[in-house]
């Protein structure tokens, strides 16, 4: 039976199948979405609550633990971590990858409110919910700046303007605005003032609500018309708060400007924002999943000259960074490199064939095996990215091979003086099974993949389809096109060729004459060969351990960074001047082309010491440094700015959950006992410290923050009918930033918030000069309720999983792996904290643990998948231990090639070994099939039958070989951007290909001649036991 036979006899049916193929493969590419990787979804939700005025530790008593325990009994959490600071809490929900995140925001939203009687009374607004995605960055920063316009209005713009219009934008998310400084009413009481005119703080906050009023207040109707009411109880400005009459002393109304000062401000003070160094605004716009990056990127941009023709002239908008740049620069490297390969493949096919028609024949196999995978990419829902078109340009190194091999064999039979449709028959009958085996097993040895949990079972599951959707197609096209194209287009050879054909036919000839000499000398020391073959997998045992390990290789996207933290405790005032002075260093840097600055908190800031930079640099065409380089230069000059620490950051392709650190790589520490938590944890910080790979060692540990402790004498106040919530109220009304009003506008709601007078709170001695009524009428000094003294309290607390954590972060030395700094860093913990605390890594440093722990599992998979898929086509269990013989010489020559280039086994790199398991196994299936079909129908012995085998499928062999180390070569050259993550991938397959390749033209016959042998023996015992049976059934 001969199923090519049926394309042969029926070429316009076939060509038709195939202009199909291609037709369906070219809308689909215009159709697919293009990202830089694959979508991956962490279901994630951030709830956010605050309380102002309230210190860390209240935030995490009051707010906190109620939210958490709630949130505990919803299933599918993977963690739950929580970070509380002066008057907010964030707590971060991250849930098993297979957690629908809609069903899991219903939870939320009831574990909210189940909680709600436990929260404080005084919250003036609900906690609230938001799903976030950690592994998607934002795709648009936008920045809205302007040198003269106030921050109000400003903010107006940003908000009302554009954010609202860009999340109507079709594949938007959501648009954060970081740095918004909202408009507000600021009441700045003096208490002098008050204490003279016998006014209470609570009281004039009370006189405030009471005078703006927006209440429904009904409609007058006659019997002919009917009005509504509107009356005029909203104040809109500052201006119209100042006459508020707060109460009358002796007959004469005490106006509110009479005891404070009242102005146009915002809602955040203590906090700033730049765009290079302009006041600003920036807008970060997040794309929904399975979008068009670059689609939805272009779409946001296209409205920037509308908005630029509504602002102000005074008012700038700039693009602060785009991340469509990067990823078209990046699939535009590999799609050059795309075609690249195609180029060096065909090259190899034509000097190989030195035939322009023959040549052509395999050659198609390219664009319709690569067009097909475009149409499935498309069923399936993936998008084109760097992961999806490395498949496919691994692909195009091997989707050849069974074209290749086709087409050889079909020659073969022409040159035996057969005609071109009978060549095209037996060649098609008698290789048939040999290319569905080489298709399926390498196809299958990916099988696994697409069963892979976690992120790199996400990121890979594209690959995985993708590259073995060509390999399949390119199965199908060789055993349907090819042979049928052969009958149509080769004609007998012509006795006379040129030079460069009779050159090349020598050069073959030479290097099959070597072979085969080569082969008889290696077939006579063959106990030698099957040594080394052997030694080889204690090589690849040695160069595994000795091979750094990585996870996900850093990019250069033309952006990097900058993390600031201050001493604790620091002004506002004071951290913006070291804010300027680390600006000034960062735009005198040749390689920066613009940066966004914020302090305070807010936004990506978790306190009020702490700062950040987004720096982007210039594109890689105007500099000559990789941005990690540019980071060293910066992290010595920043150093030198007195009163800050600098922690400067590469921004991982993908992030992978965990806090929001100022390190990369993370590792918690959690213990009930929080005294012995916070010293074991600085007691590891200082040691982590002194490790001479790690670089930027920090925690989340902050509980030097100078802090005023107001004791209450709450006898005396019971006696004067004064209760600790009255006195409490007073205080968050002067020190808190206490929202005490609301102005609606059409647009908008604003807020009315009071404070002291920013002279006042800066001295605690201002605290003698509130005042608090009694149950008689009587003021009653602060002074004489309280005392107060100062000490050091938490600038921040944490937990994770309910309980109090501390997170220790830290960056990796250039050259260190991130596999030796884990290892160190476990044996540090181990050897330095008690029993009592828990330690985990968190972020991309525990999925690095859990992944190559998944990896392992997923490369015996491999091994075993391929196994039982050569064991059914070949009905044996022995024949397949033949064919998967020449993995250990991949595993060496994939990792010694790592190491000589100094490139981490990381994720890439691994994927590529698992390839190497499919790929080496293609010349072994060729010998085999042939010296098996000798040995039934000649009668050869096995050690002829496989010397014949070899030598007569030398040169598919070499063709097929030659078509995957180029293939890949571009790829381990590593040209263009993103191919510093590309590079490892290439280096692996390459070097695997080079070395398996040669070993197995010698180990696969002489373990094709033991394991027959074996065979053999295996059967000459299995028919004496049957022997011996019979014998005894007779002999009773």
């Amino acid at each position: 039976m001969n199923p090519s036979a049926l394309f042969i006899h029926r070429p316009v049916t076939t060509i038709l199948i195939m202009l199909g193929l291609m037709l369906f493969g070219i809308m689909a590419y215009h159709r697919l979405p293009v990202s830089d990787l694959p979508s991956v979804d962490f279901p994630t939700i951030q709830v956010s609550a605050s309380l102002a005025g309230a210190n860390p530790e209240t935030m995490a008593a009051a707010v906190a633990t109620p939210l958490e325990k709630q949130f505990s009994t919803i299933a599918g959490i993977d963690s739950m971590t929580s970070t509380n600071s002066l008057g907010n809490t964030r707590i971060t929900l991250q849930f098993d990858l297979e957690r629908d995140i809609d069903a899991a925001a219903q939870d939320v939203q009831a574990a909210i409110t189940a909680a709600t009687r436990q929260l404080p009374s005084d919250m003036t607004t609900p906690p609230t919910y938001r799903k976030v995605n950690p592994a998607d960055h934002p795709i648009l920063y936008l920045a809205i700046s302007s040198p003269t316009l106030r921050l109000s209005d400003l903010n107006e713009y940003a908000e009302t303007l554009m954010a609202q219009r860009i999340s109507m934008v079709n594949g938007v998310a959501q648009v954060m605005v970081y740095g918004s400084s909202k408009y507000a009413v600021r009441i700045q009481l003096d208490p002098e003032a008050l204490a003279a005119k016998g006014i209470g703080v609570d009281e004039v906050a009370t006189a405030v609500k009471n005078s703006n009023v927006n209440l429904p207040v009904g409609t007058v109707a006659g019997q002919d018309r009917e009005y509504t009411v509107h009356s005029s109880g909203q104040l809109m400005r500052a201006e119209a708060y100042g006459p508020v009459v707060v109460a009358w002393r002796n007959g004469a109304p005490v106006r509110l400007n009479e005891v404070a000062k009242v102005f146009d401000s915002v809602e955040q003070t203590r906090r700033g924002n730049w765009y290079n160094y302009a006041p600003a605004m920036i807008l970060a716009i997040q794309r929904q999943p399975g979008t068009n990056t670059v689609g939805v990127s272009q779409a946001v941009k296209d409205l920037l000259p509308t908005f630029r023709a509504q602002l102000p002239a005074s008012v700038h908008l700039d693009i602060l960074f785009d991340r469509s740049d990067s990823i078209k620069d990046s699939v535009g490297a590999v799609k050059f490199t795309l075609m690249l390969t195609i180029a060096l493949v065909v090259m190899v096919i034509f000097l190989f064939l030195r035939n322009l028609t023959a040549t052509l024949i395999p050659s198609l196999a390219l664009p319709l095996s690569v067009l097909g995978t475009f149409a499935v990419m498309y069923q399936m829902g993936f998008s084109v990215n760097n992961i999806s078109l490395m498949a496919l340009t691994l692909a195009v190194g091997f989707v050849v091979d069974d074209a290749i091999v086709m087409l050889e064999n079909i020659v073969r039979h022409m040159e035996q003086g057969k005609t071109a449709l009978q060549a095209a028959l037996d060649g098609s009958r008698e290789i048939f099974f040999t290319i569905v085996s080489m298709t399926i097993s390498l196809a299958a040895v990916f099988l696994p993949v697409l069963f892979m949990g976690g992120v790199v079972g996400r990121l890979f599951h594209e690959f995985a389809v993708t590259i073995s959707t060509a390999i399949l197609l390119s199965g199908v096209v060789s055993l349907t096109l090819t042979p049928m194209l052969c009958k149509f287009m080769l004609k007998s050879q012509k006795k006379d060729h040129g030079r460069f054909y009779h050159a090349m036919e020598i050069f073959f000839d030479g290097l099959r004459l070597a072979y085969e000499k080569t082969l008889a000398l290696a077939l006579k020391f063959k106990l030698g060969i099957l040594l080394i073959s052997l030694l080889l997998i204690a090589a690849s045992a040695y160069l595994f351990v000795l091979v750094p390990k990585g996870f996900i290789p850093s990019e250069d996207n033309n952006s990097l960074m900058v993390i600031v933290e201050g001493e604790q405790g620091i002004g506002i005032e004071a951290m913006t001047a070291h804010q300027r002075k680390l600006m000034d260093i960062i735009s005198a840097d040749p390689a920066v082309a613009a940066f966004m600055s914020s302090v305070g908190a807010g936004g990506p800031n978790a306190a009020g010491n702490s700062g950040r930079l987004m720096v982007r640099l210039k594109p890689r065409t105007e500099r000559t440094e990789h941005v990690n380089h540019v980071i060293q230069r910066l992290r010595k000059n920043l150093a030198q700015v007195p009163g800050v620490r600098v922690y400067l950051q590469n921004p991982p392709p993908i992030r992978l959950g965990g806090m929001a650190t100022k390190g990369q790589y993370q590792l918690t520490l959690q213990s009930p006992n929080i005294e012995e938590l916070y010293r074991e944890g600085a007691r590891l910080e200082q040691r982590l410290k002194e490790v001479p790979l790690l670089q930027d060692v920090n925690s989340d540990l902050e509980i030097k923050n100078p802090q005023l402790n107001v004791e209450i004498d709450r006898d005396k106040a019971s006696s004067l009918g004064i209760f600790a919530h009255e006195i409490e109220n007073t205080l968050a009304t002067a020190y808190g930033n206490r929202e005490i009003s609301t102005i609606y506008d059409s647009t908008n709601t604003y807020k009315v918030i009071m404070e002291l007078e920013p002279k006042y709170q800066a001295n605690p001695d201002a605290l003698a000069l509130l005042y608090v009524r009694s149950k008689d009428g009587a003021l009653v000094s602060m002074d004489s309720l309280t005392t107060w003294k100062t000490t050091a309290g938490p600038l921040s607390v944490n937990h994770s999983g309910q309980l109090p954590s501390v997170t220790l972060s830290f960056n990796l030395v250039p050259g260190v792996s991130l596999g030796d700094a884990v290892a160190v860093v476990e044996d540090l913990s181990r050897a330095t904290l008690p029993d009592t605390i828990s330690t985990a890594f968190q972020g991309e440093a525990q999925a690095f643990q859990t992944s190559f722990q998944g990896l392992w599992l997923l490369l015996i998979m491999a091994i075993v998948v391929i196994y039982m898929v050569l064991g059914i086509l070949y009905e044996s269990f022995i024949h397949p231990l033949t064919i998967l013989s020449g993995l250990p010489s991949a595993g060496v020559g994939a990792l010694l090639t790592l190491y000589i280039f100094g490139q981490d086994l990381n994720i890439y790199s691994f994927v590529g070994i698992i390839m190497l398991i499919g790929i080496v196994k293609k010349n072994a299936i060729m010998m085999i099939d042939f010296a098996q079909q000798a040995q039934r129908q000649n009668g050869l012995t096995a050690e002829k039958a496989i010397f014949e085998g070899a030598l007569v499928r030398f040169r598919p062999i070499m063709m097929t070989t030659m078509a995957a180390l180029m293939g890949t070569l571009p790829i381990a050259l590593g040209m263009g951007a993103g191919a510093e993550a590309r590079r490892p991938l290439g280096l692996a397959v390459v070097g695997g290909l080079v070395v398996s390749q040669i070993l197995t033209l010698y180990f696969t016959p002489v373990y094709y001649i033991y394991l027959d042998r074996f065979q053999a023996w295996l059967g000459r015992m299995h028919t004496s036991a049957a022997h011996e049976k019979v014998e005894k059934a007779l002999q009773e």
